[in-house]
């Protein structure tokens, strides 16, 4: 399937393959059922694309679902004027040149025909069996809500977690959807708008992060020809201009063809032309277009350690240009995309982008989760009984991205609040993974912090999180995390604590956000006393330091501070130290106390000075730093020999991570 797209009535680029006359298709689909054992003519193609990938497949489902689809349709007629079969059966065309298996078909055939027909899901199920009812009854429920401002948002809330029991249900929507944008001529020009707003808000998106970029360009130009004609007309002046003539990539072609020919290297070199939001993308970022600029050289091999045998010959023989080098089959992406991406220069300095993959991957690059068939299918290499350790089916398909988005769906309070949450979340176009200390990983968007990684890791239980340690080093909740970190958690033993507002600065997740947001809904008095607890501060900020203290732990009359992130320091100082003399087992000691900032932590400090028979000297709290508060405190020990219960009691204060003589 072309991966390149039009508006309605506006010439298009030119095909490798025809696409397949609708009109004809609805004059046969309406000759009705054959004879028994032959496939119907209207399905022929969908035959011959299905082969084309699965060469062993019995088509006589597809032949029984085509005349259920267009018996059940009969009669209905689709806006365009074309009878109303000719949609699934384009949705499924769509999905078979794709390479989807039988099964993802025969629903496809089959989807509108329970919400749209006499047809019901028992007798589809008694038919077909209980997975192609199942999938048909994931797109039914994705359409039975109107599109519209308030509809939408729950309209994918369900896609979500129809997507998350199985992904097949989103490749056959977003077929469906990718057939209606292509015939949306027919619609009124701001429904046609509204539309395309939200396939490019949440459709495309999802598309990206199904891995499935031939659909995902297509729905991309079809976009901006909608909505923003003008710059598409342009860009399509552009591409024919640059169409007349002859290409620097393919004098380019031609020599890294040769390079790999005398290396001993088996490779196809292909010329893959950008589509049209590519090019318009390329012409914002330079201002000017290369003649190199409206394609890139597509390197296909057959085994991995080929890919890197390519990169090495065209690094060698070509100058690169080392800024565009990525390794995406070392480190696939989050979308299961793997590819090299590298750069060289060509004779006149024309500068070729050059894609190396093997054939596996370019179909993996460009079906994504429809090129790996039924991911719920059991390996038959799989030892018996081998189940994932998590209880869940193992689906490849199903990464860190999909099993946020259901988590944190569910636990959105509004539509509204899960519809801007879902777009921001899906704008995220990068992953990283962190280590946990058991081995375990996390998979957190690109920019999460520690506070991501303790919701993502304990959920609700991440509200006690008061720091953590990142590479086995000490770190704040605030520290942004790297791919590949190894992160360790560090909780409060009461369960009682709550987080801090500030943690809401540093959640790049929708799970943390709505966790946090969530518990100070739930606890207002809370809320009230972090703000009041701002107040309190508020001289201390403006350099009024060095309120008195009595040995009761006040402050001006006033419990003590709670000592908190982003606050500033204290120097606290007794009204009457007293002697520190008498008896000689008595002493003085100055102790430093390096914690995490939390609400309370002074005031449970100071207890547990109290606690073990110590009386407060002076005590100073500096500002704190990166959420750490460094303590220093004079105490009066009537023995020495109390002094390390002292420190052992302080150290066991949550949130404390070392006390030292200073």
């Amino acid at each position: 399937m072309s991966a390149e797209a039009a508006s309605p009535g506006v010439p298009v680029r030119k095909r490798s393959r025809p696409r397949i006359d609708l009109r004809r298709l609805g004059r046969v689909a309406l000759l009705g059922p054959v004879s028994r054992g032959r496939l119907p003519d209207a399905i022929g193609h969908v035959a011959e694309a299905h082969r084309a990938h699965h060469p062993d497949a019995d088509l006589s489902v597809l032949s029984r679902a085509y005349v259920l689809a267009e018996s059940s349709h009969r009669g209905q007629m689709r806006k365009s004027g074309e009878p109303y079969i000719t949609h699934p059966l384009a949705v499924t065309l769509i999905l078979a040149e794709l390479g989807a298996e039988t099964t993802t078909l025969t629903a496809s055939l089959l989807h509108d025909t329970v919400e749209d027909t006499e047809v019901t899901l028992d007798q589809v199920r008694e038919e077909f069996g209980e997975e192609v009812s199942y999938l048909v009854d994931g797109v039914t429920k994705l359409e039975k809500v109107d599109y519209g401002d308030a509809a939408e948002p729950e309209t994918f809330r369900k896609m979500l977690v129809a997507t998350g029991n199985d992904v097949r249900v989103m490749s056959i929507k977003l077929a469906d959807r990718l057939h209606n944008m292509r015939t949306l001529g027919v619609m009124r020009p701001e429904k046609q708008a509204r539309i395309a707003k939200v396939t490019r808000d949440v459709l495309i998106p999802l598309a990206e992060r199904l891995g499935v970029q031939a659909l995902k360009t297509e729905l991309e130009d079809l976009v901006f020809a909608i909505l923003r004609p003008e710059e598409y007309a342009h860009t399509q002046t552009l591409i024919a201009e640059s169409e007349s003539g002859q290409s620097p990539l393919d004098t380019i072609a031609q020599n890294v063809r040769g390079t790999l020919r005398e290396a001993g290297i088996t490779a196809e070199v292909l010329i893959r032309p950008r589509h049209f939001v590519s090019v318009h993308r390329v012409r914002m970022k330079r201002g000017e277009l290369r003649g190199t600029d409206f394609g890139r050289l597509l390197v296909l091999v057959g085994e991995d350690a080929d890919c890197y045998a390519v990169l090495g010959e065209l690094h060698t023989c070509f100058t690169p240009v080392i800024s565009e080098f990525k390794d995406f089959v070392a480190a696939p992406k989050f979308n299961l995309y793997q590819s090299l991406h590298t750069a060289v220069v060509g004779p006149g300095g024309a500068v070729a982008e050059v894609l190396i993959r093997t054939h596996r991957m370019h179909k993996v690059a460009e079906a994504g989760v429809v090129a790996l068939g039924n991911p719920y299918a059991p390996d038959a290499t799989a030892p018996a009984g081998d189940e994932p350790a998590d209880g869940e089916r193992a689906d490849p398909t199903r990464p860190g991205w999909l099993s946020r988005l259901l988590d944190w769906q569910e636990s959105a309070p509004d539509p509204d609040t899960f519809w801007s949450t879902l777009r921001a979340d899906l704008a995220e176009d990068r992953e990283i993974t962190v280590f946990r200390t058991d081995g375990r990983t996390v998979v957190l968007p690109a920019g999460a912090s520690c506070v991501d990684a303790a919701y993502a890791q304990y959920g609700d239980g991440a509200h006690r999180c008061i720091g953590a340690r990142v590479n086995g080093r000490l770190a704040t909740l605030a520290t942004a995390l790297g791919d590949g970190d190894t992160v360790q958690l560090l909780l409060a033993r009461d369960t009682v604590s709550g987080p801090s507002r500030e943690w809401l600065d540093h959640a790049r997740t929708p799970a943390a956000r709505i966790a946090i947001a969530g518990w100070f809904d739930a606890h207002p008095e809370d809320a009230a006393s972090q703000d009041a607890e701002d107040a309190r501060y508020a001289p201390y900020a403006e350099g009024q330091a060095g309120a008195e203290t009595g040995g009761d732990g006040e402050v001006g009359g006033l419990d003590w501070p709670q000592a908190h992130p982003g606050r500033p320091g204290t120097d606290l100082r007794p009204h009457d130290a007293g002697d520190p003399g008498g008896d000689a087992t008595e002493c003085l000691v100055t102790l430093v106390a390096e914690s995490f900032g939390r609400p309370r932590l002074l005031a449970d400090l100071t207890e547990a000075i109290a606690t073990a028979d110590a009386a407060i000297v002076s005590a100073t709290v500096e500002p704190p730093s990166e959420q750490r508060v460094r303590h220093t405190y004079t105490l009066q020990l009537t023995d020495v020999d109390r002094l390390p219960a002292l420190v052992r009691a302080m150290r066991d204060v949550a949130g404390v991570y070392d006390v030292s003589r200073a």
